[in-house]
């Protein structure tokens, strides 16, 4: 049996964020040393971020405060780790080429999993303000395959827990539902729990190195309009259904809203 002294040491980039908490509890809960560089904490922090700070700490994680942009801090932090696991956020992703490039001065990472966990993005070609959003990852993807630092691209779809939020809003008054498109469109909704624990697993897996990892579990594969009559048994409700074409979808994409539209992608595709 695995012992404990010897599983991988990872860190993790953005572990303070959405999906960086879960990637953070299923590191340690599965019994790695586990790592996180992050932002330095000021006075002007929000408490959430104080608190996830003392959180970690009393779980044993070690926090390392630091910018992407130390180069030389993170290359002695990568020595003292074998995985290296990023779930930064969009406005960081082009920033993961400083990790990329201080993984390859360190030379002893064994696994990197970058920003990756949504959809599979050289498979899809979507609308053009999200097809800018992806090709920053595949920028990312191509550096780490250039300079041949072992990977595993994980593709986990849609935050289960994020877009029943944004589908359902069911922590709000309403009476109706935005249905995207005819609404019969599958998507497969991953709860991030299960991403963060899936993922930790696959670090240790040696197929997966140089691979792109899928999490597509069937039973999670369902459509908007087929959510939301489940939450009407749940709920016991009616809601009324409000369609927004795919072609009002499309004259959207061209006012930019790009928030707007970061939201519906994956309810489309």
């Amino acid at each position: 049996m695995e012992g404990e002294n010897t599983k991988p040491k990872i860190l993790i980039f953005g572990g303070t964020g959405y999906l960086g908490k879960y990637m953070v509890k299923a590191s340690v809960s599965s019994g790695h040393k586990t790592f996180v560089y992050a932002r330095p904490v000021t006075k002007n922090s929000r408490p959430s971020k104080l608190e996830i700070h003392k959180e970690f700490q009393g779980i044993g994680v070690t926090i390392i405060e630091g910018e992407l942009d130390e180069h030389e801090k993170i290359v002695s932090i990568l020595k003292e780790v074998d995985v290296v696991i990023s779930t930064v956020a969009y406005p960081q992703f082009l920033d993961q080429l400083k990790i990329v490039h201080a993984i390859k001065v360190a030379g002893n990472i064994k696994r990197f999993l970058p920003s990756e966990f949504g959809c599979e993005e050289d498979r899809v070609r979507p609308l053009p303000p999200f097809e800018a959003y992806l090709e920053k990852k595949r920028i990312v993807r191509r550096a780490i395959e250039a300079v041949e630092i072992p990977y595993t691209f994980v593709s986990a779809n849609c935050y289960g827990a994020y877009f029943v939020n944004v589908l359902l809003r069911p922590f709000e008054p309403h009476d109706d539902v935005v249905v995207y498109g005819n609404g019969e469109a599958k998507a497969v909704f991953n709860y991030e729990e299960d991403i963060a624990k899936c993922t930790i697993k696959v670090i240790n897996d040696p197929r997966t190195c140089n691979r792109i990892v899928i999490y597509r579990p069937q039973t999670n594969i369902i459509s908007q309009l087929e959510l939301i009559s489940l939450w009407e048994q749940k709920t016991g409700r009616s809601f009324k259904r409000v369609h927004i074409s795919e072609e009002e979808l499309v004259k959207l994409s061209q006012s930019k809203n790009f928030d707007f539209l970061f939201n519906c992608f994956y309810k489309i595709i």
